[in-house]
């Protein structure tokens, strides 16, 4: 039986951070990498993760810049979504992984789907999970000027508040993280708290992610820009919404972004919100394991 037990480790990226890279699995094993949405980490995969080990795979997940333990960007840097590509990209030449599976969830997916345009013959096998991007923001575009506005006082207050607002106790993270999921089980509320939280050297607990996150960026998403990416993917493409998802794209949206890609198929998990890897892990794997091979 394969040991599934993860393993962690501190990465040098050509960009300059260090990523904070989960991994289950034998090392010679076919590679897929697991990336994360906003505001989460990777610890957050662990019981899919575990079960696509047992399968067979090499799994690697890392914290994105500012999440989990992974760096922050420091003063004077911001988090765009293109950051994150160049990390991913990075990564995948610190690791040597060569060509590979790809999970992206939410904007974890939205990064992963840019990288696969961009690097079409690193990518073996995509799989996106309510990540073909947010709403499109083509029709905000008269607001721009005022949004980057917005953008710059924002981050200079985020930069004055210092390390962000404290949390009472584990227990007040263990209630905002159902708060925002009320099908997150407590016992892994509990868990994932504990591995999303930090005690900074004032004595406070604080959530581990940046909280520049926190501020709206200052250009909304385009689907015209992102279809440029989607139409040089050549991987195969799983698209995965979770049944009770309260902010899944519209079905005719959804169609719409689909259209774009050459070979895309798609699978829906009952009894699973957004957070499908919390909520339906097992099924989550078995579809993965289907659609991966």
């Amino acid at each position: 039986m394969i040991d599934v037990a993860p393993e962690e480790r501190t990465v040098e990226l050509g960009t300059g951070l260090r990523y904070h890279v989960v991994t289950w699995g034998a090392a010679d094993a076919p590679p897929v990498v697991l990336v994360h949405g906003f505001l989460d980490h990777a610890w957050s995969w662990a019981s899919v993760a575990t079960r696509l080990a047992a399968a067979g795979r090499r799994v690697i997940a890392p914290d994105l810049r500012g999440h989990g333990d992974s760096d922050r960007v420091g003063a004077g840097g911001y988090y765009h979504f293109f950051d994150y590509v160049a990390d991913l990209d990075a990564l995948v030449d610190a690791l040597g992984l060569g060509q590979l599976d790809l999970v992206g969830h939410s904007m974890g997916g939205t990064v992963s789907a840019y990288l696969a345009g961009t690097r079409p013959a690193r990518i073996r096998r995509l799989a996106l999970l309510e990540g073909l991007g947010p709403p499109d923001g083509s029709g905000q575009l008269d607001g721009l000027p005022a949004r980057t506005a917005g953008w710059i006082d924002g981050w200079r207050r985020a930069r004055a508040g210092g390390l962000g607002p404290a949390l009472a106790d584990l227990d007040d993270a263990v209630a905002r993280l159902r708060r925002h999921d009320p099908r997150l089980a407590p016992d892994l509320a509990r868990w994932l708290a504990e591995h999303g939280t930090r005690r900074d050297p004032d004595g406070a607990l604080r959530w581990k992610h940046d909280p520049l996150h926190l501020t709206q960026g200052p250009y909304p998403f385009r689907r015209d820009h992102a279809e440029a990416y989607w139409r040089a993917i050549t991987a195969p493409v799983l698209l995965v919404d979770g049944a009770a998802s309260t902010i899944r794209l519209a079905p005719a949206e959804a169609a719409a972004r689909a259209a774009a890609l050459r070979d895309a198929r798609a699978v829906t998990l009952p009894d699973a919100g957004h957070m499908m890897m919390r909520h339906q892990p097992a099924a989550l794997a078995d579809a993965l394991l289907a659609f991966l091979g």
